[in-house]
């Protein structure tokens, strides 16, 4: 089995809204996230795209990746990820040629195919409910590229093209990223019934490529530590609230742990938090340990990427430094 020593960790940040705080806080909270992952040795730090959750202020992903790099010196910085068909290819490709040229070997763009929002946001950024669909991420995803390599009439100005991943929480992006021979990132924390069947896939349909010769896989986790399981748990709690709300399509800030506990759950609720919250690893640094360690050995990833949704930042903060300190281990 390999040992979480051997196994890359990175951060994966929503820029999450508390309750009772507003975005410009959340902001606050990833850029300096950013530089606490940097000083505990975390490869990347990588945000999000999502739009129209109050919950969530993680948006122009592009804008916060250059307010972090610019305050990092060594970390990689990504997108987890850009929603491909939100975006004209060619803006995506000079923006984040761009930044690999402010930024030279630290960015990596990480594409997905989702929405990332409801059907009534996504039709605001699509603009046409013919594009609501991604059937033809392929092709826009085979335009990104060109645009990077110089090919036809139209190039990207600046031309500089960072690592490209793909993102995905199902087979089609597995198999897509295995036969363009290019590393795959999976979106375990909210998929995880999806994990192996994907992972497996991908690597099945692997085809080496002048980007990677071999395939490489990076597991995205919901992950909770705390110095007890009892205080992981009462931390874990607002994390199934807010899923729970935006399953109802009423998606929330992000609750307080004293908010979740005296929410009125049904025995339903009960069960969908319960259930959620079992695919989050989360608990005492003996418990994670075991959970990533377990994770590792059913999947072979090569790098996990730790998303932790808190009320607190220092508690944020902690649960970092306490993953942190178990690869070193």
């Amino acid at each position: 089995m390999k040992p979480l020593s051997d196994v890359a960790l990175s951060v994966l940040d929503l820029s999450p809204i508390p309750s009772g705080a507003d975005a410009r806080t959340a902001l606050r909270g990833s850029v300096e996230l950013a530089r606490h992952a940097e000083r505990l040795g975390y490869r990347r730090f990588w945000v999000a795209e999502h739009h129209n959750m109050p919950g969530v202020a993680s948006s122009a992903t592009t804008v916060l990746m250059s307010h972090v790099a610019g305050a990092t010196e060594t970390i990689r910085v990504g997108s987890g990820g850009i929603m491909l068909p939100n975006h004209a290819p060619l803006v995506v490709a000079e923006q984040f040629g761009m930044l690999e040229a402010f930024h030279p070997g630290r960015i990596d763009l990480g594409i997905g195919r989702a929405p990332g929002t409801d059907q009534r946001t996504a039709l605001a950024l699509r603009r046409s409910p013919q594009a609501l669909g991604a059937d033809d991420f392929p092709q826009q995803l085979t335009e990104l590229m060109g645009y990077f390599d110089g090919e036809g009439t139209v190039r990207a100005v600046p031309r500089y093209k960072p690592p490209v991943w793909l993102l995905g929480s199902s087979g089609f992006s597995a198999r897509l990223a295995g036969s363009l021979g290019l590393p795959f990132a999976f979106a375990h924390h909210f998929s995880a019934r999806n994990t192996i069947p994907a992972v497996e896939l991908y690597r099945e349909s692997f085809r080496p490529s002048e980007a990677l010769s071999e395939p490489y896989v990076m597991l995205g986790a919901a992950v909770i530590c705390a110095d007890t399981d009892e205080q992981a748990r009462w931390l874990a709690g607002p994390s199934g609230l807010q899923f729970l709300q935006l399953r109802r399509g009423n998606p929330i800030p992000l609750p307080s742990p004293e908010e979740a506990a005296e929410y009125p759950y049904s025995d339903i609720d009960r069960h969908f938090v319960d259930e959620r919250l079992g695919t989050t690893i989360h608990g005492s640094p003996s418990t994670v340990r075991k959970g990533l360690e377990t994770l590792v050995a059913d999947t072979g990833a090569d790098e996990i990427m730790i998303t932790t949704m808190v009320h607190g930042e220092a508690d944020r903060l902690r649960s970092y430094e306490l993953v942190a300190g178990l690869a070193r281990d």
